[in-house]
């Protein structure tokens, strides 16, 4: 490489900077004769992983209603009783108990016109995790593994997937892009620190490989494959410092406090050092949002703890400098119908809801489609699960279209369908 272009490389977060990289390195060295077609296409998606782009997915388990959110409905009969306020940006309102969020409404894009079929929670959860359909032939990745597996840092010490609670996994495209799971956000989690000397593990570990490479030599190699890469991570994971990174305790109480003293504002700032670390894809989930019965009380305290810890995430993240290369996506699997109910709940309603995005070159401080007057459907530009997944993967430099070979030898997309909602970007 030439003086000029070790000079024109840039250092990014994870690596160099994409842009400069390709144009010096790689076409210098075409030109040069000694970089192929084939390996520039290598270089590249060498490049894009060490880019440092991640996403947090904030998910809603149960379906938030859209009126007591981001979708008010002041003055008709579906408002019920939470009154909507004034944001950080004029004409946009949203609901009381979203005080914090409104004054970062600056960095959020609100999509009040998703719509889709699924009004199922076990069905939709899927689809909203994997933008498929559940299917009894073939288990699909989610969304979280697919963007791992063409952005994640491979030399991670960490999990470059995690999940703050349980959640759909990595189907088909196995134990490399399974998330780690955390239960208990805000200390390191069990078994993650070696019992013994490092030089004992390191023996142990020794001891396990020759008994599992005897068990392969009788027919259990796919078996004794899986084994390994799961020990292989979880022993990296267990040698190494950056482990810390799920002590909280290192964060000043103040933060802590902003964030909350729950697990949802725990996870979310568990979700800030992560990327901060290298991680690539992060779901924090706050449970409890099937609101059937009485839910201007149980909504209150659910708005609240995601409210101070979503808020304060995406200011975090904007003050440190990584909103920009970090997706911040709410959402759940539908929404909730106009009508309270006799229980003075709301129930299901795929047909039009609500998500909001923040970061990753997504312009903020917009509203992108409308439900009808009384929230009853879109009125316009609808935006489907397809479409917001190509939106997140236009976010992240991920091509939707890349297909990946289930084991039934079929191709999938990672996307299958949909159109990047380009407002989002413009």
């Amino acid at each position: 490489m030439s003086l000029y272009h070790q000079q024109h490389v840039q250092a990014g977060r994870h690596g160099f900077s994409r842009r400069s990289f390709l144009r010096n390195v790689s076409l210098g060295a075409m030109a040069a004769g000694t970089l192929s077609f084939h390996d520039l296409m290598s270089v590249s998606a060498e490049e894009l992983r060490k880019q440092g782009r991640s996403m947090i997915l904030l998910w809603m388990s149960g379906g938030p209603s859209q009126f007591e959110t981001f979708d008010p409905k002041p003055g008709t009969s579906s408002a019920g009783d939470k009154a909507p306020i004034q944001t950080a940006v004029s004409g946009i309102e949203i609901s009381e108990e979203w005080k914090e969020t409104a004054k970062v409404m600056q960095e959020l894009a609100l999509i009040r016109s998703m719509t889709n079929k699924e009004g199922n929670h076990q069905r939709a959860t899927y689809q909203m995790h994997t933008g498929y359909i559940p299917s009894g032939s073939v288990k699909h990745p989610s969304l979280g593994s697919n963007i791992v597996r063409e952005i994640g840092n491979r030399e991670l010490e960490i999990p470059s997937i995690v999940s703050v609670g349980a959640t759909n996994g990595a189907g088909f495209l196995g134990v490399d892009y399974e998330p780690f799971n955390v239960s208990n956000p805000g200390s390191i989690p069990n078994n993650v620190a070696a019992t013994v000397p490092d030089q004992r593990y390191q023996k142990r570990l020794g001891l396990l490989g020759r008994l599992d490479t005897e068990f392969a030599s009788r027919g259990g190699e796919v078996v004794v494959k899986n084994h390994s890469k799961i020990y292989n991570k979880a022993s990296a994971m267990v040698l190494s410092p950056q482990t810390k990174v799920f002590d909280l305790s290192e964060e000043p109480d103040t933060l802590r406090r902003q964030y909350g003293e729950n697990n949802f504002g725990k996870g979310c700032l568990l979700a800030r050092r992560l990327v901060e670390a290298g991680s690539s894809f992060i779901e924090v989930r706050s449970n409890g949002w099937d609101n059937h019965f009485d839910i201007s009380e149980s909504i209150t305290q659910r708005s609240q703890e995601v409210d101070a810890g979503m808020a304060t995430l995406i200011s975090d993240l904007k003050q440190r400098g990584m909103l920009d290369r970090t997706l911040v996506v709410w959402m759940g699997e539908f929404g909730r119908t106009p009508k309270i109910n006799a229980r003075n709940g709301r129930d299901h309603y795929p047909r039009v809801f609500s998500a909001a995005l923040a970061g990753g070159g997504v312009k903020g401080g917009q509203v992108i489609g409308s439900s009808t007057k009384d929230g009853s459907a879109v009125q316009d530009r609808p935006v489907t699960v397809t479409d917001l997944f190509c939106s997140i993967c236009q976010s992240l430099n991920v091509n939707p279209k890349k297909e990946n070979m289930s084991p039934l030898g079929r191709p999938m997309k990672i996307v299958d369908g949909g159109e990047v909602v380009q407002e989002l970007f413009s």
